[in-house]
């Protein structure tokens, strides 16, 4: 996937509100890593019913940032987790991290 992490839908909600723009940031600032966190252990202990619950969590940030693609993707791991496969697992974790570096940048 080639997209890139955008605030564009942030910015638009937020319209000249920066101080809702920097909460809406925060929030997502926040609870991104700790959803990571928690579906790597979900997958690390085979909690797959409890990991698609977190993806399903994940994907909506996913549209936040702009990441339609991303979102589709999602959706699809989410059923297959709920099916018990996880072998969209090493692409999900790819998406995990371009977040994740994303995030420090903002």
């Amino acid at each position: 996937m080639t997209e890139v992490p955008n605030l564009n839908y942030i910015k638009e909600l937020a319209g000249d509100d920066i101080e809702f723009e920097k909460k809406f940031i925060s929030i997502i600032k926040k609870e991104f890593p700790e959803e990571v966190d928690t579906y790597l252990g979900q997958i690390r202990t085979n909690e797959l019913l409890m990991a698609a619950e977190t993806v399903h969590k994940l994907k909506h940030k996913f549209n936040i940032l702009g990441l339609e693609q991303a979102y589709g993707y999602a959706v699809t791991y989410e059923e297959d987790l709920r099916d018990g496969n996880n072998k969209m697992d090493m692409d999900f974790r790819a998406i995990l991290q371009k977040i994740t570096k994303y995030l420090t940048t903002i």
